[in-house]
């Protein structure tokens, strides 16, 4: 017993136990829930903030320059020609196939030098290509009688003509002039006040914006027929690709929407951005293949096949990774490099590196790794949102692998919006329903002249020189499928 009592003493004065007055444990106390509190408050503001800037991150990119790449390189290549090898090919202007104007130069007098005498020894040819500046005015002298068995008027027409108007409406453009204007302003995206200033200071053709307006009016009334054989055709094809962006009509926002298909480009202003305003374009009973952002509504054609953007989606995880915690960053990361290996896939099947059969067991490895990473279950929200929106894509991300040759993103879609997204930003939108009918009739009728590598310019002409009402030759099958106009295009909203 002595023996143990000794120990425990020696234990004892070893180790001496410190009593902290009550008064300081207490302060510590308090001290330690402040610096909880402290932290909690910091958690819930970096929370805040990190789903401000994700926020911010959308709007910006919803509002971005049409052009723009994100972030520039730190040191790039100067611009232009580089010298010696790199120059690549020379290059100049060809010699023009006919000259419509000769101009003799003959040698000066004496020598601009020293003024000495010149002697002649050859003749060297320089050729210049000139706009002039000119506006043509035609006067048609034009025959009027009457019919003597019906006692109408009768008038005669030449091929020149664009109207059998006289009197109040005698006046007119021609139509080369209107067929400038339609280019200049609904494909490059000129306003119709400098639409009317080109007009001006190039030809010298003096017209108001009230004139423009109102001969574009006229000129898509004559292109409503080979819209509604474009439109017919989308609803025939066998892809389409869908987008829409906003745009404004009297000031109030409505919605631009652009099918694309591989012959035909069809665009639409319409009140809405949902299922029925899509339906318009598309019809309910199309049972294509849609290749478009994810958008809820378009999933509501339950015969189509669907492809849901992987460009999109490549985006989406590059940001989330770009602002979360390495932590959270994993599962964006993960999915990034799935999405990535798909279209690594589907390049290497174009390029004969393997067999069919080996692209539908690598295509059925990718959807079993994506199947485990949404298994998992995820504490940051961004990262619940977009595990969320996966589940809900799952069955339409690898399409284009199952069908080869569909594209993974809605690339074309994007391409053909832009052209609107730069003429909102130069001119805001339309004034008018009427001038919104206009603005997505000519636009699908330029928009599919350039897809099809087809002169605009020719067929525009060409067109409102006809009489009647024609299908231009850019809707396929010859526009036997155009039976009436869309119901959209009957009277003003």
């Amino acid at each position: 017993m002595g023996t143990a009592g000794g120990q425990q003493e020696q234990r004892a004065q070893a180790n001496p136990i410190e009593f902290v007055p009550k008064r300081q444990l207490d302060q510590a106390e308090r001290q330690i829930g402040r610096q909880r509190r402290e932290i909690e408050r910091l958690q819930r503001e970096n929370e805040r903030l990190r789903e401000e800037l994700e926020a911010a991150l959308r709007a910006g990119k919803r509002q971005a320059a049409p052009h723009s790449r994100g972030k520039t390189k730190d040191h790039p290549k100067r611009p232009g020609r580089k010298p010696g090898r790199a120059y690549g090919k020379h290059a100049c202007r060809r010699t023009p196939s006919r000259v419509d104007e000769t101009i003799r130069v003959p040698l000066p007098q004496q020598c601009p030098h020293c003024g000495g005498a010149v002697e002649f020894q050859r003749h060297e040819s320089q050729y210049q290509e000139e706009i002039v500046r000119r506006t043509l005015v035609r006067r048609f002298d034009i025959a009027v009688g009457c019919c003597r068995g019906c006692g109408r008027r009768v008038q005669g027409r030449h091929r020149l003509q664009t109207s059998d108007a006289v009197g109040v409406g005698a006046v007119q453009l021609g139509p080369e002039a209107l067929a400038l204007a339609a280019i200049l302003n609904k494909q490059m995206g000129l306003s119709l006040g400098h639409t009317r200033q080109v007009l001006a200071y190039g030809f010298g053709l003096e017209v108001s914006c009230g004139g423009v307006y109102r001969a574009l009016a006229r000129m898509a009334r004559r292109a409503t027929p080979t819209y509604a054989g474009l439109v017919e055709a989308t609803r025939q094809a066998l892809v389409n690709v869908p987008d829409e962006t906003g745009w404004k009509v009297g000031g109030k926002l409505q919605w631009m929407h652009v099918t694309v298909s591989q012959q035909v480009t069809v665009y639409a202003i319409l009140p809405g951005r949902g299922y029925d305003q899509s339906v318009v374009i598309l019809g309910a009973a199309y049972a294509g293949f849609l290749v478009h952002d994810g958008w809820a509504p378009y999933y509501r054609f339950r015969q189509a096949f669907h492809q849901s953007c992987l460009r999109h989606l490549l985006t989406r995880c590059q940001e989330m990774a770009r602002i979360a915690s390495p932590a959270a960053a994993t599962f964006p990361l993960a999915v990034k490099a799935v999405l990535q290996t798909s279209l690594q896939l589907r390049d290497r099947y174009a390029q004969g590196e393997i067999s069919e059969h080996g692209l539908r067991s690598a295509t059925g490895r990718l959807e079993a790794q994506l199947d485990r990473l949404l298994e998992k279950s995820y504490r940051h929200p961004a990262n619940r949102r977009l595990a969320r929106h996966l589940e809900h894509e799952r069955p339409y991300l690898f399409t284009f692998l199952h069908c080869p040759g569909l594209d993974a993103t809605n690339h074309e879609a994007e391409r053909a919006i832009r052209w609107m997204v730069i003429a909102r930003k130069v001119w805001g939108g339309n004034r008018t329903w009427e001038g919104a009918r206009t603005q997505h009739i000519l636009v699908s009728v330029l928009r599919t002249c350039w897809q099809q590598g087809k002169d605009a310019f020719t067929r525009l002409v060409a067109m409102l020189r006809t009489p009647r009402s024609v299908i231009l030759d850019i809707v396929p099958g010859g526009g036997r499928a155009a039976r009436r106009p869309p119901p959209f295009l009957c009277g003003n909203r």
